[in-house]
């Protein structure tokens, strides 16, 4: 008896050893096809790190349209310790998505071949999957990129926002029942166990539904639906990467979306450099802001969590949130930080000035 138990441990105990093999190399591979990205960033709430899909053996990198990538230059670190410099050469806003392109000649470079990646069939809700991305900037030079492993959870429409701006691309994503979407993570590889690409790790949102953070990634077929000189057109990932790498992608024409702020009466002082901090200049006496107590000089930092660095960052913010909303402010004044609270309202229901109390 004391035999069998011990065989039957031993048995059990030695399948999942065995079952790491082929799981191993599959994480060197897609790691070997993935780039971590360094460029702008580094303050609350902004990371100056993600991650980078090789698309083609010349060195162009698919990855997410997202803040670090204002700058005229960004680094790629490769998976063998080479850094080196790339430019954004092309961007899709309407899929989220930007193509760089490593500067110089390099040597053959694994990379993922999309247009073979968008003949797989869908993924389906409990497949396995892998997310591999450079999360919390854990790699730099050669380390490998983290791993999170879990099944797809769901294949619904992406309804997501970051603060008060909402996503980008709402088409319909793999919803993954692991924690995927972290600092750094966008522009990840989602992968099936045989390291098959799947989609394109997304960056971090919240379903506008719920209030909940999602985990999420763009599969490899997504597309969309825009105008180019006045006529519909349909485009999907695959095309943008083969069209970047040609040098003849035209990007979406930019819908212009009217604006849903209200009025507040803040006025900021003028904002002579692109840096500006959103320093209070006068509050309109009766109006929201003069309410809740804000006072010239007043130093503003966070709108409902978001931090606004910038007076332009400010404007941007405060021209999402609708008329009816209640907002909370951090504020700085000389050396303390005080909340407030407050409502906004319609523009053409502004109060009548009225003499300060």
């Amino acid at each position: 008896m004391k035999f069998r138990l011990c065989l039957v441990w031993f048995t059990f105990m030695a399948a999942p050893i065995a079952a790491q093999d082929p799981v191993t190399k599959v994480a060197v591979d897609v790691n070997k096809k993935l780039v971590k990205i360094f460029g702008t960033g580094g303050f609350k709430g902004l990371p100056s790190y993600g991650t980078g899909i090789m698309v083609s053996p010349q060195g162009h990198v698919l990855t997410v349209n997202n803040h670090i990538l204002t700058t005229t230059m960004v680094r790629v670190h490769l998976y063998d310790s080479r850094i080196l410099n790339a430019k954004v050469i092309f961007r899709e806003p309407e899929l989220d998505l930007a193509m760089l392109k490593i500067e110089g000649d390099i040597d053959f470079m694994p990379h993922y071949d999309i247009e073979e990646a968008k003949k797989q069939p869908l993924a389906e809700n409990g497949d396995w999957i892998f997310a591999s991305s450079n999360s919390f900037q854990i790699a730099t030079r050669d380390e490998p990129m983290s791993i999170m492993h879990g099944v797809v959870a769901a294949y619904s429409e992406l309804r997501g926002r970051r603060g008060v701006f909402e996503a980008p691309f709402s088409g319909e994503v793999y919803f993954v029942d692991c924690i995927a979407n972290n600092p750094g993570a966008a522009g990840g590889a989602l992968t099936n166990r045989k390291g098959q690409l799947l989609g394109i790790v997304g960056r971090e949102l919240k379903n506008t539904l719920t209030d909940t953070w999602i985990n999420y990634a763009v599969p490899v077929q997504a597309k969309i639906e825009f105008k180019r000189e006045d006529k519909l057109v349909k485009v999907d990932i695959a095309e943008f990467v083969s069209e970047s790498i040609a040098g003849k992608y035209r990007q979406s024409e930019k819908v212009a979306r009217q604006d849903r702020g209200g009025y507040t009466g803040v006025v900021l002082v003028a904002n002579p450099v692109m840096a500006t901090p959103p320093y209070v200049e006068e509050v309109e006496p009766g109006s929201p802001a003069y309410n809740a107590g804000l006072r010239p000089d007043d130093l503003i930092l966070y709108v409902d969590g978001e931090l606004v660095s910038t007076i332009k960052l400010y404007r941007e913010i405060m021209s999402q949130i609708p008329p009816g909303s209640e907002i909370k402010m951090e504020i700085q004044r000389g050396n303390k930080l005080e909340s407030i609270k407050l409502k906004v309202l319609e523009p053409k229901k502004a109060p009548a000035v009225s003499a300060p109390k």
